[in-house]
């Protein structure tokens, strides 16, 4: 289970992509060095990749912040926290409900940076609020595994049409497919599909 520590792991990566597909090394070149995008494991991340769910990036910024700044980022705070003080600081109800969720489960984060990929996704989901996209966005970005993607990403579905000429968004299940070919860097190739959607969006002046 190789990891994703350092600018250094992602440069091997996007070299191995570019050398396997003409349309990776293409995006490269539009985009530059894919971000490192890595952030500490745990709690607090798990929580901030259900703030992210079904909003846009500058939203579930703007929604962290508050968090931020309430102190509602730990499983103490959190746990103790009732409804009324996490949707203050800018949770749906139903996220307030998973927010609360997440910290009454007490995952053993240190135990899930070993386990196997399906053993992680099935406890994470396991708990109400953290569906398979939640879990794929956590290992790859707070655990840092390299060969795992996000096929239900929006995103990723459509950088992956812009990027290779499709006449629409492939499925869930046909760019789950497409990224076998990507292995073992599958991590990496969503690093670029995420940055070239940012491309796109900024092409068509949109944040």
């Amino acid at each position: 289970m190789r990891i994703i520590e350092s600018d250094a792991d992602v440069a091997e990566g996007a070299a191995h992509l570019a050398a396997l597909c003409p349309r990776m090394a293409h995006a490269l070149e539009v985009i530059g060095a894919p971000p490192l995008r890595r952030r500490p494991d745990g709690f607090a991340a798990l929580l901030q990749a259900i703030v992210g769910q079904q909003v846009s990036t500058a939203a579930a910024a703007g929604i962290w912040a508050r968090m931020e700044a309430a102190g509602l980022i730990t499983e103490d705070a959190v746990a103790a926290a009732d409804t009324e003080a996490l949707r203050a600081a800018g949770l749906s109800r139903a996220k307030a409900r998973y927010a609360a969720a997440l910290a009454e489960a007490r995952l053993d984060y240190a135990a899930l940076r070993a386990a196997p990929e399906a053993e992680v996704i099935a406890t994470l989901t396991a708990v109400p609020g953290v569906g398979r996209w939640t879990a794929e966005i956590y290992l790859m970005f707070a655990v840092g595994r390299a060969d795992v993607f996000a096929p239900g990403d929006l995103a990723l579905r459509e950088a992956a049409r812009a990027l290779y000429g499709l006449e629409a968004r492939p499925t869930i299940p046909a760019l789950d497919e497409m990224a076998m070919a990507w292995r073992p860097w599958r991590a990496v190739a969503a690093r670029i599909l995420f940055a070239y959607y940012r491309h796109l969006k900024g092409r068509e002046g949109v944040s």
